[in-house]
């Protein structure tokens, strides 16, 4: 038995302190973690520019398109609040199972439904999954750290998230939009996790009940970091619905418009792992400053870049991983400042405000297209502009 084993498994049950589960199990533990970040990516950035590429097909308007995007924001603020006791009573496995098999059957079920109205609580049910995954797996990542390497833990988490969300443009850009492959290929991989993820060899950790039930005393507790949870939200789902149909209008072919977003994914993967080394040996809150400021910047010369093949994947790169470092750095400041039911709350509590970004988001950003050409940039460029001056304010948080 190790002392880090021991750590985990007491911050995932500290009423009972289990005895550690074997190497192989503790390792096993992990690859279910990241299977499930990396199914939740998957499910939103496949879903994302599919629908919005099926609706605008259909004729519908990109403030509709908005709306359907919603929908899945929709489904997570449904969720938010139940959640952490449902995840208490019944298990995380028997959740993220469940999550999982939905999340597949609903994929599937989109090109079979030839009302596009019946979209729209398709698009529902696609975000009460989500949630139920977004909560369980970083509660359970948490549960398997240690303060001496939880920013790199966080950033391997992030990392296997950014895989999933840049998986979903990955297969469009080589089986295109139509049909129902996407769709097969999506739910595929859902169904290939859950059978994972059952396995009995897989520990799985009890999760307590949070102590308090208002979202106001959460919000008090961490205010940055929930503030940093409906950022992220709010630009990735702007940007998955988005981003493609930004760059084609400035003239890029489908194909090429849909791999931009696979660009920044990677680097939103491959820059994880340094900023989280960074995390673990400077201070977290300069640093989140600092990324938040450099997402900023970043969003605001994507005019200018887009006009340029090199350099728009360039920037799109570092801007991916800059932007999704922000995340990493504050749920890391949440895992080490918070434990048992308040550290389950700030999760539940999370996923509401990622509910809030990911229904702003899109119709913000779409309100934004509308009006301005560059609307996109504008948006995204103006919210992390405001969360690097909150960082700055409320620096006493970190």
């Amino acid at each position: 038995m190790t002392a880090p084993d021991a750590a985990a498994d007491a911050a995932s049950d500290p009423a009972s302190a289990p005895l550690p589960p074997a190497p192989s199990r503790h390792i096993l533990a992990r690859g279910a973690v990241i299977a499930t970040a990396a199914v939740f990516g998957l499910t939103y950035s496949l879903s994302a520019p599919l629908v919005a590429f099926g609706l605008a097909q259909r004729g519908l308007s990109e403030a509709l398109i908005g709306v359907n995007a919603a929908m899945h924001a929709v489904g997570v603020l449904v969720t938010a609040m139940l959640l952490p006791r449902i995840v208490a009573r019944l298990g995380a496995r028997g959740v993220i199972i469940g999550s999982v098999v939905l999340s597949a059957l609903t994929l599937m079920a989109f090109p079979a439904m030839p009302l596009v109205w019946l979209w729209f609580p398709l698009r529902l049910l696609l975000g009460m999954a989500a949630e139920a995954l977004f909560v369980t797996s970083e509660t359970w990542i948490n549960a398997l750290s240690t303060e001496a390497t939880r920013a790199r833990a966080m950033a391997a988490y992030t990392a296997a998230l950014s895989v999933g969300l840049a998986l979903g443009p990955l297969i469009l850009s080589l089986v295109g939009s139509g049909g129902m492959l996407p769709y097969a290929i999506g739910a595929g991989v859902c169904l290939l996790a859950a059978l994972f993820i059952a396995s009995p060899r897989v520990p799985a950790p009890h999760f307590d009940e949070p102590t308090v039930d208002s979202p106001v005393h959460y919000l008090r507790l961490a205010p940055l970091a929930l503030t940093a949870t409906a950022l992220n939200a709010a630009i990735e789902t702007a940007g998955l619905s988005f981003l493609a149909l930004y760059a084609i209008g400035l003239g890029w072919g489908e194909e090429d418009a849909t791999r931009l977003m696979s660009v920044m994914m990677v680097g939103a993967i491959l820059l994880q792992l340094p900023i989280g080394w960074l995390g673990d040996v400077m201070d977290r809150r300069r640093l989140v400053i600092l990324l938040a400021v450099i997402s900023a910047v970043g969003a605001a010369v994507w005019p200018l870049a887009l006009g340029h093949e090199v350099a728009t994947y360039a920037l799109l790169f570092i801007w991916g991983g800059a932007f999704v470092g922000i995340y990493t750095i504050m749920i890391t400041i949440v895992g080490a400042r918070f434990k048992g039911g308040d550290l389950v709350g700030i999760y539940a509590v999370g996923g509401l405000f990622w509910g809030l970004g990911a229904l702003v988001g899109p119709l913000g950003a779409g309100l934004a297209m509308q009006f301005h050409v560059h609307g996109l940039a504008i948006f995204a460029a103006v919210a992390c502009g405001l969360f690097a001056f909150a960082a700055w304010r409320l620096r006493s948080e970190s």
